[in-house]
C-alpha cells in the first residue's frame, strides 16, 4: 500500500512541476489506471485501447458519438465473393518515423493479431486469409460470409511491418507471462500523436504528429498531451480542482457535485457501453481458495443462482454508486444487438429463496471463498466488491476479498488462477457475438480467452461460431436469443450494473462523452 501511495504522489508532483509551464495547447489528462502496454495487440482492455487510439489507428473506428467512421480505410464492403470483405486504403499516410503506410502493413498487422499471444484474436476468429490485392487494397476472407466483420476492426491497430520486424517485436507480447518487448514501451503509429516519453504508471507524454493525414479534417486543438494515471480518487479530484489537470475520465461519484459547483469546471455524463459483473469457476471439480474439500460449490447452478439473488443491486446503486449506475440482469449493455428489457430485468434480490437454494444444494451452513477484485479499473470497483461481501454473508457465503491493481488482477482471469472475480465488459462491435466469443465459448486457440468460468458446451460453441457466417439477420438474431437463454439459465455470471460515465474537465475543453469511455483527443476543441 505504501508503494502505491508513493507512486500516486510522484505522479501528482510531476503534474504540479509542469502545471505552470503548460500552454493552452497542452491537454493534461488523468484517469485511475494506466495503459497496460503499448503493444497494440497484447491486451483487449479499455484504457490500453484508449491510449493506443492517440498513437495508432485502425482501418475504421467509432467516433465520439459511437458511429463507425473511416480511418486508414476510406471505403469497405463485401466483394463479389460473399466470403471476402474488400478495403480501400487511405493513400499518402505515413508512420511517425516517416515510412509509408500500405497494404503490406495491414496484412502484417492482422496476421500478427491472430497469433496465440494476441488478446484480439477472437475478433478475427472467422478470418482464414488476408491478402494485399495491390498497394492500397486489402481483402479479408472469412470462413463463410461475416456480416459484421467491419465492427470487429474498430480497435484493431495497424503497425509498421518494417519497424516492428527491425525491432524484434513481430511476436505479440505475452502480457500474462510477464514478457516485455520493444513494442511494449515504444510506438510507431499513424495516429495524430506520437510518443515522446513514457514512464509506466507515472506519465506518458504525446506530441502532435506534424505529418498527420487528418490535418484540416479534425480540430487537432492540442499540440501536446500529458497522460497521468492517478489511482487515488481524492488525489485525482484534487488535481482537477486545483487546475493541475484539465480532464479526468472518472470523477468519483461522491465528488460529482463538488466538481459541478467549482468555477470553471464541468461534469459531462452519458451511459457507458459496459456492464460490471462477477464471474465464477463452474467447471473445475474442486476449488483452491474455498473451504469445501473435494467439491466445487460453484459447480451447482443453485448456488450460483443463490449468490445472484443475494446481491442487492439497487442498494449498490444508491449507496456505493450514489445513483450513478443502472442495475443489470444480463452481462450485455443496452447498446448491443441482442439486448432486451426482459433479459435486463432478470436479476432480483430474494434472500429467502437464496437460502432455500443453498440448503437444497447441501450448503445450508455456507462456505468461504476468495473474491478477486481490481481497485483501479472500474468506477468504485473495490467498494462494489466490499458491499457484495456483506450481502453474500447473509446467505452463509463468507467472502475473503483480495483487491489489487488491474495489471495484477487481469492475468488471474487469463491464467485461470481465480475462482470468483470481478470483470467489466464493453462491446465495441455493439453485437452479442463479441460477448459470446470472449466470455462464453469454450477456451480454444481463437475463442474464449476471457472465459474464466471454465464453462464449456460444444453445442453452444457451434451456435456461437455460426454467428460469424449467418447473413440472414432474422435467423442470426434468433440464434443470439437462444444463446442468451442458455447463458441466463446457467447463471455463469452475476450481473451487477451498467456503468454511467462522468467526465470532469475545465470548461474550455470541448468534447462530448464517448459511450465506450474512449476519448479521441483529435476531436477535442478549445473554447
Amino acid at each position: 500500500m505504501k508503494m502505491k501511495m508513493k507512486t500516486t504522489l510522484l505522479a501528482v508532483s510531476a503534474i504540479a512541476l509542469t502545471a505552470g509551464m503548460a500552454s493552452a495547447e497542452t491537454l493534461r489528462w488523468a484517469r485511475a489506471g494506466d495503459s497496460l502496454t503499448l503493444d497494440p495487440h497484447a491486451q483487449n482492455e479499455g484504457p490500453t485501447h484508449t491510449l493506443a487510439h492517440q498513437i495508432y489507428e485502425p482501418l475504421l473506428m467509432r467516433d465520439m458519438t459511437g458511429a463507425i467512421v473511416p480511418v486508414l480505410a476510406t471505403e469497405w464492403g463485401p466483394s463479389d465473393n460473399p466470403n471476402v470483405w474488400r478495403f480501400d486504403l487511405r493513400q499518402g499516410v505515413t508512420f511517425h518515423d516517416g515510412s509509408e503506410f500500405d497494404s503490406e502493413d495491414v496484412v502484417f498487422s492482422i496476421e500478427r493479431a491472430q497469433t496465440p499471444d494476441s488478446d484480439m484474436k477472437e475478433l478475427l476468429a472467422s478470418v482464414v486469409a488476408v491478402r494485399a490485392v495491390d498497394k492500397y487494397t486489402v481483402e479479408i476472407e472469412t470462413d463463410g460470409p461475416n456480416p459484421i466483420m467491419p465492427n470487429n476492426l474498430t480497435n484493431l491497430f495497424m503497425m509498421d511491418k518494417t519497424w516492428t520486424e527491425a525491432n524484434g517485436s513481430t511476436k505479440v507480447q505475452d502480457f500474462e507471462g510477464g514478457e516485455t518487448t520493444f513494442a511494449t514501451t515504444n510506438a510507431n503509429g499513424t495516429g495524430p500523436y506520437s510518443l515522446v516519453s513514457r514512464e509506466t504508471d507515472v506519465k506518458t507524454v504525446l506530441a502532435a504528429y506534424e505529418g498527420y493525414w487528418g490535418k484540416g479534417e479534425f480540430p487537432l486543438a492540442y499540440t501536446e498531451v500529458e497522460y497521468t494515471p492517478i489511482q487515488n480518487a481524492a488525489t485525482r479530484v484534487a488535481a482537477l480542482l486545483s487546475g493541475e489537470v484539465d480532464f479526468i475520465q472518472d470523477v468519483p461519484v461522491q465528488d460529482l457535485q463538488r466538481v459541478r459547483d467549482a468555477d470553471g469546471l464541468d461534469v459531462r455524463t452519458a451511459p457507458q457501453n459496459r456492464v460490471i459483473f462477477f464471474g465464477m469457476n463452474v467447471g473445475d471439480a474442486d476449488l483452491t481458495k474455498d473451504s469445501v474439500e473435494g467439491a466445487n460449490p460453484l459447480a451447482d447452478a443453485r448456488v450460483r443462482e443463490a449468490m445472484s439473488l443475494a446481491i442487492n443491486r439497487d442498494a449498490i446503486r444508491q449507496v456505493v454508486m450514489r445513483g450513478q449506475s443502472v442495475p443489470a440482469g444480463v452481462i450485455m449493455p443496452p447498446f448491443v444487438n441482442g439486448w432486451t428489457e426482459e433479459l435486463d430485468a432478470a436479476s432480483s434480490t430474494d434472500l429467502d429463496k437464496a437460502k432455500m437454494l443453498m440448503d437444497e444444494a447441501g450448503y445450508g451452513d455456507g462456505f468461504s471463498i476468495q473474491l478477486d477484485c481490481p481497485n483501479d479499473r472500474y468506477i468504485n470497483d473495490e467498494a462494489i466488491c466490499q458491499a457484495s461481501v456483506g450481502m453474500l454473508a447473509q446467505i452463509g457465503v463468507t467472502v475473503n476479498l483480495d483487491a489489487k491493481p488491474k495489471a495484477q488482477h487481469f492475468p488471474l482471469i487469463s491464467n485461470l488462477d481465480t475462482d470468483f472475480y470481478m470483470l467489466g465488459w464493453g462491446v465495441p462491435t455493439f453485437d452479442s457475438e463479441y460477448i459470446f466469443n470472449f466470455l462464453i465459448h469454450s477456451r480454444s486457440d481463437d475463442r474464449g480467452s476471457w472465459n474464466g468460468t471454465r464453462f464449456s458446451n460444444p453445442e453452444l460453441d457451434e451456435k456461437i461460431v455460426s454467428l460469424a457466417s449467418e447473413t440472414d439477420l432474422d435467423v442470426r438474431n434468433g440464434t443470439i436469443a437462444e444463446i442468451w437463454d442458455a447463458v441466463q439459465a446457467e447463471t455463469l455470471y452475476i450481473p451487477i450494473h451498467h456503468q454511467v460515465l462522468n467526465w470532469g474537465m475545465a470548461s474550455g475543453v470541448g468534447t462530448v462523452v464517448q459511450p465506450e469511455d474512449q476519448p479521441k483527443i483529435k476531436y477535442f476543441t478549445t473554447n
